[in-house]
């Protein structure tokens, strides 16, 4: 009797919570490093506003002080952003090697990147958090309310917002933002559209 069932079947495939409504936009999914990403959609991209699921993007918690530099900043190296959320915490977003002593958060946080010139006026509609441009201008990093709920803006560019919130509220986020973009002529855009973060913050 064959066991070939018993054999591996594969690696299992990562999923943002926020999967079935880009499905539902006409997303088209690649798996990327194990995650499935949405790349596209079956839809013209808006010019002035798009958002992109971005939860894929690797999360690390790191602790000590100064670690991750002065309260309400992100400084880039390499690939990753590293922002600091209090005196001794910090958060590095994107990069594809660990940082030393540092804690796997990736699927603690979902996240939307909202780009565009009316990416900033879509964030207002539903964030008190002040992201005016001689207020909170690229490389700056807020925690706050968004949507009511505890999150975290990163500026990477003048017209280009990440937007990190708990793993739990993807689904939630997604509707709140699709909601606000609506008025202005937003839509859901792929991964493809995004441009790499380190030719952004080197433009910013």
């Amino acid at each position: 009797m064959s066991l070939a069932f018993l054999g591996p079947v594969g690696e299992a495939i990562a999923r943002s919570p926020m999967e079935p409504l880009a499905r539902r936009a006409g997303a088209r999914f690649e798996v990327r490093d194990g995650w499935n990403v949405a790349v596209d959609y079956d839809r013209p991209r808006s010019d002035t506003l798009g958002w992109a699921d971005v939860s894929h993007l690797r999360k690390w918690e790191v602790r000590g002080d100064g670690v991750s530099g002065e309260l309400g900043t992100a400084r880039r190296e390499g690939e990753a952003w590293w922002c600091a959320v209090t005196g001794d915490r910090g958060l590095v977003l994107g990069g594809s090697e660990a940082p030393a002593d540092a804690l796997d958060v990736t699927c603690n946080y979902a996240a939307l990147t909202l780009l565009g010139t009316q990416a900033r006026e879509t964030i207002a509609r539903f964030c008190a958090i002040d992201l005016r441009p001689q207020v909170a201008p690229p490389h700056s990093f807020r925690p706050g309310s968004i949507a009511r709920q505890p999150g975290m803006i990163l500026v990477e560019a003048p017209d280009r917002f990440l937007l990190l919130f708990g793993w739990a509220i993807g689904e939630y986020m997604w509707t709140v933002v699709e909601d606000a973009a609506r008025h202005l002529g937003g839509g859901p855009v792929g991964v493809a559209a995004l441009a790499p973060a380190g030719e952004v913050a080197a433009g910013a």
